[in-house]
C-alpha cells in the first residue's frame, strides 16, 4: 500500500502540464538539460546531497542510491534524522550503494535523473535512460536547491526554505558579534588532522554568519580540504572549535576524543578553546549534509556554543 505522502505526490505529478516552451537547464558540467515539463518521476544517484534536498522540496524520488547497514538493510544516510523519510517508511526504491542499478532505473522510466559530480556511474550511461542533471554539491545547499527546484517546479518551496535559513542567520548575527570571533572545524583522520575550508553545513553556517577563521583554513581553496600533521594543531586554535564525529557509530563522540588522543596525547592542553570548554563535538551525520534541515540544526548549534552562560 502506498503511503499517504506518495499518493499526494502522484496526484500532484499528474496535474503538471507540458510547458509551452521546453525547460532548459545548465548543470554543473556546463551541459544543457532539456525537460518538457517540471520533473516529477525523479531518480537520485546520491542520497545525502540530492535525495534529502528533493524530499525537503516536496519531491519524493521514485528511487535512490543509498547505503547498506551491517545487517544488510538499506538506508538513506542522514535522511531519517533530517527529513524522517527512509527506505523503510516510504516507497523509494533502493538502487544500490557503490553504483546504482541501471537496468532498474530504465524499467522505472524516470523523467529526470539527478547525480552528483563526483559519483562513479558515468553520466553518459545515465543520460541514455533519461535527462540527467549533474550537480556539484560542494557549492553548498542553496546552489543544490536552486538547480533541483528549477528542474522540478518547486521554486516556492525553495524560497521558503531559503527565507527561513536567512532569518536564522540574521538572528544568529544579532545575538553574536560574529565578526569578532574565530572558529575552526577539523577532525582526526587516519592519524592526522582533516581540515576543510568550509565543512559542509557547519562550514556554510559559519561563513554565512561572518565568523573569522584561522589562516590555515582560509588558505585552503574553495570546496577543498587538506590533511595536516599533528605539529600544526595549534594553527587551528580558535575561540570555538567544532569537531564533527561519527554519530552513526556505537562509540560516537568518545571514539572521536580517543582518535584525537592517539594523534596528540593530551591534545586539549594545546588548544585554548579546548582548555576553556569550547571544543564542541557535533554529529557528523547532520553537519555533513548539504540540506536546509542540516543548516537549521547547525545554526542552533552555533548559537548555543556562543550563547551567554551564567556565572
Amino acid at each position: 500500500m502506498k503511503s499517504l505522502l506518495s499518493t499526494l505526490v502522484v496526484v500532484f505529478c499528474t496535474s503538471i502540464p507540458a510547458l509551452a516552451e521546453p525547460l532548459r537547464l545548465v548543470d554543473d558540467l556546463g551541459r544543457v538539460v532539456v525537460l518538457d515539463r517540471p520533473a516529477t518521476r525523479v531518480v537520485s544517484d546520491y542520497d545525502i546531497d540530492l535525495t534529502i534536498p528533493l524530499i525537503e522540496l516536496g519531491i519524493v524520488p521514485i528511487a535512490s542510491h543509498g547505503r547498506i547497514r551491517g545487517d544488510g538493510t538499506p538506508y538513506l544516510r542522514s535522511s531519517k534524522l533530517l527529513t524522517g523519510v527512509d527506505f523503510d517508511n516510504s516507497d523509494i526504491i533502493f538502487l544500490g550503494a557503490a553504483e546504482i542499478d541501471l537496468e532498474r532505473v530504465a524499467a522505472l522510466k524516470p523523467d529526470l535523473i539527478v547525480t552528483e559530480a563526483s559519483r562513479s556511474t558515468p553520466v553518459e550511461k545515465l543520460e541514455q535512460l533519461a535527462p540527467t542533471l549533474v550537480i556539484n554539491s560542494d557549492l553548498g545547499a542553496p546552489h543544490v536547491y536552486t538547480l533541483l527546484a528549477a528542474a522540478t517546479g518547486r521554486e516556492p518551496e525553495r524560497f521558503r526554505l531559503d527565507s527561513r535559513y536567512k532569518a536564522q542567520i540574521a538572528l544568529l548575527k544579532a545575538e553574536v558579534r560574529t565578526e569578532t570571533h574565530t572558529v575552526s572545524v577539523f577532525q582526526p583522520l587516519r592519524g592526522k588532522l582533516n581540515v576543510y575550508r568550509s565543512y559542509r553545513a557547519i562550514g556554510q553556517v559559519l561563513r554565512d554568519a561572518g565568523f573569522l577563521f584561522p589562516r590555515l583554513m582560509d588558505e585552503i581553496p574553495e570546496g577543498q580540504s587538506i590533511v595536516v600533521s599533528a605539529e600544526r594543531l595549534q594553527e587551528l586554535d580558535a575561540d570555538v572549535i567544532f569537531d564533527p564525529y561519527r554519530s552513526d557509530r556505537k562509540a560516537g563522540a568518545k571514539a572521536e576524543i580517543e582518535a584525537m588522543e592517539k594523534i596528540i596525547p593530551g591534545f586539549c592542553r594545546f588548544l585554548a578553546a579546548c582548555r576553556e570548554g569550547r571544543y564542541i563535538l557535533i554529529p557528523r551525520e547532520e553537519a555533513i549534509s548539504n540540506s536546509y534541515a542540516a543548516l537549521s540544526r547547525m545554526v542552533a548549534t552555533v548559537q548555543t556554543a556562543f550563547g551567554p552562560r551564567p556565572d
